[in-house]
């Protein structure tokens, strides 16, 4: 049907189902003569019912859409009605509590379980110092955040050395929230290890591990204090690798490596397996790779507690690892600069620079400007190989040396010795260096090697 402001049209339909002409309806004005002639009957369409099929499906499946939404959003809104009401169907799940477990060797742990038996014997640290000058020779302090943890009830705790090198002030706080002004009792930056002692008694103290039995793929959790605040948070990973070697400042140390979070405040913290267990001191975290200054994540490491646990009892005893191997001399990576002034046949190993007077270097017959070349057969090319060699004797260890001197290999027999109490703070960081690496890379001799060779 059309219609329009004046006019409305009526379709008829004949029997057969063909269209008729259509006809007006009546309209105002004079009465038309309905008598002038036989008329056709009219058939008037009446009103289709429409099929609302089609709405009741779109209906349904935006329902479905909607109730998909809140399943997803945690929330479950009740299809079924009962009388008027609509009901939200909530979980009646239980949440289990996490049981305290003691640490023993032989029940493996959830994760919250490993945190809730470890917690109370991880502690954050606090460091004040004043290590740096300003633009006017000024000291200035400084502050800086580690972590550590309770080796003993009676206080005494473990931690890395460059949390607490050059400190005037440590202080400590527990998981409750007790703090206390620790004592640094001793420590070794070659082990990059250190002891500080509180005076308190009835601590929860840590259970040790054995790190020789951790494999690739192992679970390990570490609990620290990342970024000086965040603390007593903890992250979880895998062993990536065993035994890995990396280079800090020029120093080797042989490492665990995982893909745990490990963050600046997270040094010193455990490193923790299955059982609950310290398999390892958090120690480093590298953020790039490589001399392309790559971006990486996933790359932390820690110390293995079986290669630092006997230096930090000796730490605890002495205040210092007494039993360090020393050889008493300063030494030197030999560069190819270096070897071409002094027409050396050889352009690597670990280069002689001085020799103290009554040192095991001297009673072996090391001389100025003699260059190791070995150690009991281990090639030695550069110091960062000597200083990883020397980490395997212990004072008293007898040693092979392989020496080039004057166009010559010769060989010497050296007791490594043990340095004093009264010489740990002198040896620390300053013998045994390599003299290119104070230069900026760059070789300045300190001796005369002209006086040695055509004096």
């Amino acid at each position: 049907m059309y219609n329009d402001e004046h006019n409305f049209y009526h379709y008829t339909y004949r029997k057969d189902g063909s269209e008729a002409e259509a006809h007006s309806a009546p309209q105002p004005g004079p009465v038309q003569d309905h008598n002038s002639g036989p008329q056709q009957p009219v058939q008037e369409m009446k009103p289709v019912k429409k099929n609302r099929i089609g709405l009741k499906v779109t209906a349904l499946a935006l329902c479905c859409a909607l109730l998909g939404g809140a399943v997803g959003g945690g929330i479950v809104w009740g299809v079924g009605r009962s009388g008027d009401e609509t009901s939200v169907n909530v979980s009646g799940r239980t949440v289990s509590q996490v049981a305290l477990k003691t640490v023993d060797g032989k029940t493996a742990m959830s994760d919250a379980e490993v945190y809730a038996a470890n917690v109370n014997s991880v502690v954050s640290i606090n460091v004040t110092g004043t290590n740096s000058n300003n633009f006017f020779g000024q000291p200035v302090q400084t502050a800086s955040s580690g972590s550590g943890f309770i080796l003993t009830t009676d206080g005494y705790i473990v931690t890395n050395y460059h949390v607490v090198e050059d400190a005037q002030t440590v202080k400590v706080t527990l998981y409750n929230g007790d703090e206390y002004d620790a004592q640094y009792v001793g420590g070794d930056e070659d082990y990059d290890i250190a002891v500080i002692k509180i005076e308190a008694s009835g601590l929860q103290a840590v259970t040790l591990g054995d790190s020789e039995k951790l494999n690739v793929g192992d679970r390990v959790l570490a609990i620290g204090n990342p970024l000086g605040d965040l603390t007593f948070s903890m992250s979880g990973g895998m062993v990536s690798s065993v035994n890995r070697t990396i280079n800090v400042d020029g120093t080797p140390f042989n490492m665990i490596q995982t893909d745990t979070s490990i963050n600046p405040g997270n040094s010193g913290g455990p490193l923790l397996n299955s059982y609950g267990e310290v398999v390892g001191i958090v120690s480093a975290k590298y953020s790039s790779y490589g001399s392309s200054g790559e971006s990486v994540e996933g790359l932390g490491f820690a110390i293995p507690i079986n290669d630092v646990i006997s230096m930090i009892q000796d730490i605890m005893t002495n205040g210092y690892v007494s039993n360090k191997a020393y050889l008493g001399a300063t030494i030197g990576t030999l560069t190819s600069g270096m070897a071409q002034q002094y027409r050396y046949d050889i352009s690597q190993g670990a280069f002689v620079y001085s020799v103290e007077d009554g040192s095991p270097a001297a009673a072996a017959g090391l001389q100025l400007g003699d260059v190791i070349t070995a150690i009991d057969g281990t090639e030695i090319t550069s110091l960062e190989d000597l200083t990883a060699a020397k980490k395997g004797y212990a004072a008293g260890d007898t040693s092979t040396l392989t020496v080039y001197r004057q166009g010559e290999t010769i060989t010497l027999e050296l007791t490594w010795g043990a340095v004093s109490a009264d010489q740990q703070s002198a040896v620390q960081g300053q013998t045994e260096q390599d003299q290119n690496t104070q230069n900026g890379g760059g070789y300045t001799n300190p001796y005369d090697l002209f006086e040695y060779f055509f004096g």
